[in-house]
C-alpha cells in the first residue's frame, strides 16, 4: 500500500510541477508523427477520449489477458478524470482430483474512477500516469463433462464468487499518431484485497468436502492501448 501511496504522491507533482509550463505555452504547436501541418490547439482547454487496452497479465500464477476500455474527460492537456475497466480470464487449468474431467479457471473484472495526469502532452512522446480506484469481482468456474447414453457435452457452472477492492496505478509511454489518436505502451501494478473463495465438492462415496482457494489476484501488467479522441 505504501507504494501505491508513492506513485500517487509522485503523478501529483510531477503534473503540478508541469501544468504551469504547459499554461504558459498555450500557443505551442501541437506535434503528431505523422502530421507535418501546424494545428494549433492552444484555445482549446476540453477535450477527451476513448480507448481500448489490451493487457498481458497473471492471476493467480497463471497466464491471462486483459481487455478494458476508457472514457476520459480532458482537462487542459494536463489530466484526465473519467471511467475505467477490466475483464479477464485466466489459463485453463485441468482438475485431477479423482480423475475426472473437470476443468477450472478463473474469470472476473474490475473497474472504477481513473484519474492520469499527463505530462508534456504536445509533445510526440510524452508521459502520463493513469491510476484506477475502485471495485471488481471474479468466480471460480468449472466446465464439466456429461455423458450419456444419447450426446457426450460440456457446460460450466460458477462455485463461487467473490467481490474485491482494487487501486492499479501505471504509467503509459504515449506516441501522437495523428490529431485523433494516440498509442500508448503501459506498465501498471494491481493491488487487491484477500479473496478466498469457498465451494463443497459433491462426493456420494467420501462425503462431501468444504474447499476453500485463496487466489492470488495482485500482479503487474503489460500492453497495448489506442486512444481515439479530442485531445
Amino acid at each position: 500500500m505504501k507504494k501505491i501511496v508513492l506513485v500517487l504522491i509522485v503523478s501529483l507533482i510531477g503534473y503540478f510541477g508541469y501544468s504551469q509550463e504547459e499554461n504558459n505555452k498555450d500557443s505551442e504547436e501541437f506535434k503528431t508523427i505523422f502530421s507535418g501541418d501546424k494545428n494549433k490547439h492552444g484555445k482549446i482547454t476540453h477535450g477527451g477520449y476513448g480507448a481500448i487496452i489490451f493487457n498481458y497479465t497473471q492471476i493467480d500464477k497463471k497466464n491471462a489477458f486483459l481487455a478494458g476500455m476508457r472514457g476520459m474527460w480532458l482537462i487542459n492537456h494536463g489530466i484526465g478524470i473519467g471511467l475505467g475497466g477490466y475483464g479477464f480470464a485466466n489459463e485453463l487449468k485441468y482438475n485431477n482430483n479423482n480423475n475426472d474431467e473437470n476443468i477450472q479457471y478463473l474469470a472476473g473484472g474490475y473497474g472504477g474512477l481513473v484519474i492520469e495526469p499527463i505530462i508534456w502532452a504536445k509533445h510526440v512522446v510524452h508521459v502520463s500516469f493513469p491510476v484506477l480506484v475502485g471495485a471488481g469481482g471474479v468466480s471460480l468456474l468449472e466446465d464439466k463433462y456429461y455423458l450419456n447414453k444419447w450426446e457426450d457435452d460440456y457446460y460450466y457452472e460458477s462455485l463461487a464468487s467473490q467481490a474485491y477492492f482494487v487501486v492499479e496505478p501505471g504509467v503509459e509511454v504515449e506516441f501522437n499518431m495523428v490529431k485523433f489518436l494516440r498509442i500508448g505502451l503501459g506498465a501498471y501494478y494491481r493491488y487487491t484485497s484477500d479473496v478466498a473463495l469457498t465451494y463443497v465438492k459433491y462426493d456420494h462415496q467420501n462425503g462431501d468436502t468444504k474447499i476453500t482457494k485463496k487466489p492470488e489476484l495482485s500482479g503487474f501488467s503489460f500492453g497495448l492501448s489506442l486512444k481515439f479522441g479530442k485531445f
